[in-house]
């Protein structure tokens, strides 16, 4: 498990959850899952990504908790959810399903929001019966479905064979992050978040990313050039929000606007100008906005299906 080395203080210090569950997923990995909020009111899912933990969403729990039953999960290897050596797909698939079967009531109905890797959790479920049953709306934050290696912006290099590779060796390169330092974050902000970014908000990611512990980080690293979940886009039938910065380099908006093009029920892509691939943090108000705005229209105000056939 990661070191958890978040920010203790401000908006981007996670709250305290209400309760805490263990969801088992179908391999037997064991999934660290947070319920904030009261119990009896509308369901909202939070899957992070890649390198983050449950701290990543902190701003969106701390807003949405007040009225929301907020339930986010570390991924396996991240936060407090032990490492596994499966890495792949169809473990974020499933992973997604056992914190849905761990959390919600049969039946129940619930936003499920991604950001990155949590975002291709959504998609890699998109068919599961499961999935299908609770997710009542879906927001994908910054995220890709394939050529995540190929399209990486990471390097400032003509796209090609070579910038792929050496994209391919960042992304996966096995050495410690180490401490969180002034180089440190600069880096992580040029990589991973717009030029304008707070510096309270550079802290905070950095403390989150550099807490992944590295056999986890190279080991999900090597998902991503291979992925492809084009076909996973087209069975996303729930309502769906897509959300991109202009400067994310790890996942451009090329990839927001092929995911938009595909589904089969999109609501609308937002380009959000100088921001990052950070976008839970660097947009909190944006990204909180929208999915309470997709919790009232298709949770709250929702028309039952007897009632709208």
């Amino acid at each position: 498990m990661s070191r958890l080395t978040h920010v203790t203080s401000g908006p981007y210090a996670p709250p305290p959850a209400a309760r805490e569950l263990t969801a088992v997923s179908a391999d037997g990995a064991r999934l660290h899952v947070e319920v904030h909020g009261p119990d009896d009111a509308p369901a909202v899912v939070l899957a992070h990504g890649w390198t983050c933990s449950t701290a990543f969403w902190a701003a969106q729990i701390r807003e949405l908790a007040a009225d929301h039953r907020v339930i986010a999960y570390d991924q396996r290897g991240h936060g407090r959810s032990p490492a596994s050596p499966v890495c792949t797909e169809q473990a974020l698939a499933d992973d997604l399903e056992a914190v849905l079967a761990a959390a919600l009531t049969p039946g129940e109905r619930a936003v499920i929001a991604g950001h990155s890797m949590g975002g291709m959790a959504i998609m890699a479920a998109s068919a599961r019966p499961r999935v299908r049953e609770h997710a009542a709306a879906v927001l994908l934050c910054s995220t890709g479905a394939s050529r995540l290696v190929a399209e990486s912006t990471v390097l400032p290099l003509r796209p090609g064979r070579v910038r792929t590779w050496l994209t391919r060796r960042v992304l996966g390169a096995r050495a410690p992050l180490g401490p969180v330092t002034p180089v440190s974050r600069r880096i992580l902000k040029y990589g991973t978040m717009g030029p304008a970014s707070a510096p309270e908000m550079v802290d905070a990611c950095a403390r989150i990313v550099h807490a992944c512990p590295t056999r986890v980080r190279y080991a999900w690293s090597r998902l991503f050039e291979p992925l492809d979940l084009e076909a996973a886009v087209a069975e996303l039938r729930a309502p769906t929000e897509v959300v991109a910065g202009s400067a994310d380099r790890l996942t451009p908006p090329v990839h927001a606007r092929t995911i938009a093009a595909a589904l089969p029920n999109c609501l609308g892509l937002t380009e959000l100008p100088g921001i990052g691939h950070m976008t839970p943090v660097e947009a909190p108000d944006l990204v909180t906005g929208k999915i309470r705005a997709l919790v009232a229209e298709h949770i709250v105000n929702a028309v039952p299906a007897e009632e709208s056939a």
